[in-house]
Protein backbone atom coordinates (compact mmCIF):
# COMPACT_ATOMS: atom_id res chain seq x y z
CA UNK A 1 0.00 0.00 0.00
CA UNK A 2 2.84 2.37 0.84
CA UNK A 3 4.47 1.68 -2.50
CA UNK A 4 1.17 2.39 -4.24
CA UNK A 5 0.85 5.76 -2.54
CA UNK A 6 4.47 6.54 -3.41
CA UNK A 7 3.88 5.76 -7.09
CA UNK A 8 0.72 7.88 -7.11
CA UNK A 9 2.60 10.75 -5.46
CA UNK A 10 5.48 10.52 -7.95
CA UNK A 11 3.03 10.41 -10.86
CA UNK A 12 1.19 13.51 -9.62
CA UNK A 13 4.47 15.38 -9.07
CA UNK A 14 5.67 14.41 -12.54
CA UNK A 15 2.41 15.72 -14.05
CA UNK A 16 2.72 18.97 -12.12
CA UNK A 17 6.33 19.43 -13.20
CA UNK A 18 5.36 18.79 -16.81
CA UNK A 19 2.59 21.38 -16.60
CA UNK A 20 5.01 23.89 -15.06
CA UNK A 21 7.58 23.18 -17.78
CA UNK A 22 4.98 23.78 -20.50
CA UNK A 23 3.82 26.93 -18.75
CA UNK A 24 7.38 28.20 -18.50
CA UNK A 25 7.92 27.60 -22.22
CA UNK A 26 4.73 29.50 -23.08
CA UNK A 27 5.20 32.44 -20.72
CA UNK A 28 8.30 32.46 -18.49
CA UNK A 29 7.30 35.79 -16.92
CA UNK A 30 4.04 34.28 -15.64
CA UNK A 31 6.00 31.51 -13.94
CA UNK A 32 8.48 34.05 -12.58
CA UNK A 33 5.58 36.01 -11.09
CA UNK A 34 4.42 32.83 -9.39
CA UNK A 35 7.92 32.26 -7.98
CA UNK A 36 8.00 35.86 -6.77
CA UNK A 37 4.68 35.49 -4.95
CA UNK A 38 5.91 32.31 -3.27
CA UNK A 39 9.21 33.96 -2.26
CA UNK A 40 7.38 37.00 -0.92
CA UNK A 41 5.15 34.73 1.16
CA UNK A 42 8.16 32.84 2.54
CA UNK A 43 9.99 36.09 3.27
CA UNK A 44 6.96 37.37 5.18
CA UNK A 45 6.88 34.15 7.23
CA UNK A 46 10.58 34.57 8.09
CA UNK A 47 9.94 38.19 9.07
CA UNK A 48 7.25 37.08 11.53
CA UNK A 49 9.56 34.40 12.95
CA UNK A 50 12.26 37.04 13.30
CA UNK A 51 9.88 39.29 15.22
CA UNK A 52 9.01 36.36 17.48
CA UNK A 53 12.71 35.71 18.09
CA UNK A 54 13.16 39.36 19.10
CA UNK A 55 10.31 38.97 21.57
CA UNK A 56 11.84 35.79 22.99
CA UNK A 57 15.18 37.55 23.38
CA UNK A 58 13.51 40.34 25.34
CA UNK A 59 11.64 37.81 27.50
CA UNK A 60 14.81 35.81 28.23
CA UNK A 61 16.69 39.03 29.01
CA UNK A 62 13.98 40.16 31.41
CA UNK A 63 13.85 36.77 33.17
CA UNK A 64 17.66 36.61 33.41
CA UNK A 65 17.93 40.09 34.90
CA UNK A 66 15.15 39.33 37.35
CA UNK A 67 16.75 36.02 38.47
CA UNK A 68 20.16 37.68 38.81
CA UNK A 69 18.73 40.52 40.91
CA UNK A 70 16.91 38.14 43.25
CA UNK A 71 20.04 35.96 43.59
CA UNK A 72 22.09 39.01 44.61
CA UNK A 73 19.32 40.09 46.99
CA UNK A 74 19.14 36.63 48.62
CA UNK A 75 22.95 36.53 48.99
CA UNK A 76 22.91 39.81 50.86
CA UNK A 77 20.02 38.61 53.03
CA UNK A 78 21.89 35.37 53.82
CA UNK A 79 24.92 37.39 54.95
CA UNK A 80 22.71 39.55 57.18
CA UNK A 81 21.02 36.46 58.66
CA UNK A 82 24.44 34.91 59.39
CA UNK A 83 25.62 38.00 61.20
CA UNK A 84 22.38 38.13 63.14
CA UNK A 85 22.63 34.46 64.09
CA UNK A 86 19.34 33.63 62.39
CA UNK A 87 20.13 30.15 61.15
CA UNK A 88 16.66 29.41 59.75
CA UNK A 89 16.57 32.67 57.78
CA UNK A 90 20.09 32.02 56.57
CA UNK A 91 19.19 28.54 55.28
CA UNK A 92 16.11 29.87 53.48
CA UNK A 93 18.01 32.80 51.90
CA UNK A 94 20.95 30.61 50.93
CA UNK A 95 18.68 28.04 49.25
CA UNK A 96 16.85 30.82 47.38
CA UNK A 97 20.19 32.30 46.33
CA UNK A 98 21.34 28.94 44.92
CA UNK A 99 18.11 28.38 43.03
CA UNK A 100 18.08 31.86 41.48
CA UNK A 101 21.78 31.62 40.60
CA UNK A 102 21.17 28.29 38.88
CA UNK A 103 18.16 29.77 37.06
CA UNK A 104 20.14 32.85 36.03
CA UNK A 105 22.95 30.61 34.72
CA UNK A 106 20.50 28.55 32.67
CA UNK A 107 18.76 31.67 31.36
CA UNK A 108 22.13 33.23 30.45
CA UNK A 109 23.04 30.18 28.35
CA UNK A 110 19.63 30.23 26.66
CA UNK A 111 19.89 33.96 26.09
CA UNK A 112 23.33 33.63 24.49
CA UNK A 113 22.00 30.89 22.22
CA UNK A 114 18.98 33.02 21.34
CA UNK A 115 21.20 35.97 20.43
CA UNK A 116 23.30 33.75 18.15
CA UNK A 117 20.20 32.31 16.50
CA UNK A 118 18.78 35.79 16.09
CA UNK A 119 21.94 36.99 14.36
CA UNK A 120 21.79 34.01 11.98
CA UNK A 121 18.12 34.63 11.25
CA UNK A 122 18.83 38.30 10.57
CA UNK A 123 21.61 37.37 8.16
CA UNK A 124 19.43 34.89 6.28
CA UNK A 125 16.47 37.30 6.27
CA UNK A 126 18.60 40.05 4.72
CA UNK A 127 19.88 37.54 2.17
CA UNK A 128 16.31 36.57 1.30
CA UNK A 129 15.35 40.22 0.85
CA UNK A 130 18.31 40.81 -1.46
CA UNK A 131 17.43 37.76 -3.55
CA UNK A 132 13.81 38.85 -3.70
CA UNK A 133 14.87 42.32 -4.84
CA UNK A 134 17.14 40.77 -7.49
CA UNK A 135 14.23 38.67 -8.72
CA UNK A 136 12.05 41.79 -9.02
CA UNK A 137 14.78 43.50 -11.03
CA UNK A 138 15.18 40.38 -13.15
CA UNK A 139 11.45 40.39 -13.83
CA UNK A 140 11.57 44.03 -14.96
CA UNK A 141 14.47 43.19 -17.25
CA UNK A 142 12.56 40.27 -18.77
CA UNK A 143 9.43 42.39 -19.15
CA UNK A 144 11.48 45.05 -20.93
CA UNK A 145 12.96 42.47 -23.29
CA UNK A 146 9.55 40.94 -23.92
CA UNK A 147 8.06 44.37 -24.65
CA UNK A 148 10.83 45.23 -27.11
CA UNK A 149 10.49 41.84 -28.81
CA UNK A 150 6.75 42.25 -29.23
CA UNK A 151 7.17 45.80 -30.53
CA UNK A 152 9.81 44.67 -33.03
CA UNK A 153 7.62 41.80 -34.18
CA UNK A 154 4.71 44.16 -34.82
CA UNK A 155 6.90 46.65 -36.66
CA UNK A 156 8.54 43.89 -38.71
CA UNK A 157 5.11 42.58 -39.60
CA UNK A 158 4.17 45.97 -41.03
CA UNK A 159 7.52 46.65 -42.70
CA UNK A 160 8.38 43.19 -44.02
CA UNK A 161 5.01 41.65 -44.80
CA UNK A 162 4.33 42.56 -48.44
CA UNK A 163 0.74 41.40 -48.32
CA UNK A 164 0.07 43.57 -45.28
CA UNK A 165 1.94 46.49 -46.85
CA UNK A 166 0.09 46.12 -50.18
CA UNK A 167 -3.21 45.96 -48.35
CA UNK A 168 -2.37 49.12 -46.43
CA UNK A 169 -1.16 50.86 -49.60
CA UNK A 170 -4.34 49.84 -51.45
CA UNK A 171 -6.41 51.24 -48.60
CA UNK A 172 -4.55 54.55 -48.79
CA UNK A 173 -5.21 54.65 -52.53
CA UNK A 174 -8.92 54.13 -51.96
CA UNK A 175 -8.98 57.01 -49.48
CA UNK A 176 -7.07 59.30 -51.86
CA UNK A 177 -9.43 58.43 -54.75
CA UNK A 178 -12.43 59.15 -52.55
CA UNK A 179 -10.99 62.53 -51.55
CA UNK A 180 -10.29 63.35 -55.23
CA UNK A 181 -13.87 62.53 -56.18
CA UNK A 182 -15.22 64.54 -53.30
CA UNK A 183 -13.04 67.51 -54.24
CA UNK A 184 -14.19 67.27 -57.88
CA UNK A 185 -17.83 67.24 -56.82
CA UNK A 186 -17.34 70.27 -54.60
CA UNK A 187 -15.51 72.17 -57.35
CA UNK A 188 -18.11 71.22 -59.97
CA UNK A 189 -20.91 72.36 -57.71
CA UNK A 190 -19.08 75.61 -57.05
CA UNK A 191 -18.45 76.27 -60.73
CA UNK A 192 -22.01 75.33 -61.63
CA UNK A 193 -23.46 77.66 -59.06
CA UNK A 194 -21.09 80.40 -60.16
CA UNK A 195 -22.07 79.99 -63.85
CA UNK A 196 -25.78 79.93 -63.01
CA UNK A 197 -25.48 83.13 -61.03
CA UNK A 198 -23.43 84.80 -63.77
CA UNK A 199 -25.92 83.84 -66.53
CA UNK A 200 -28.85 85.02 -64.43
CA UNK A 201 -27.10 88.35 -63.94
CA UNK A 202 -26.43 88.67 -67.67
CA UNK A 203 -30.06 87.90 -68.50
CA UNK A 204 -31.21 90.51 -66.04
CA UNK A 205 -28.91 93.15 -67.55
CA UNK A 206 -30.03 92.29 -71.11
CA UNK A 207 -33.69 92.72 -70.18
CA UNK A 208 -32.94 96.15 -68.75
CA UNK A 209 -31.19 97.20 -71.96
CA UNK A 210 -34.10 96.01 -74.06
CA UNK A 211 -36.53 97.98 -71.95
CA UNK A 212 -34.50 101.17 -72.33
CA UNK A 213 -34.28 100.69 -76.11
CA UNK A 214 -38.07 100.40 -76.52
CA UNK A 215 -38.60 103.50 -74.47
Amino acid sequence: MANLFTRIKNTVLADINEVLDQKEKKNPITLLNQYLRECEAETEKVRKLLERQYQLKEEFTREFNQAQEVAIKRKRQAEIATKAGETELYVFAANEQAQYEERASRLKATLDQTVQQLAELERKYEEMKHKLKDMHIRRMELMGRENVTRANNRMNKVLDNHAYSNESYSRFQEIESYLDRLEHQVNSSYYRNTIDARIAQLEKEMKKEETHSIS
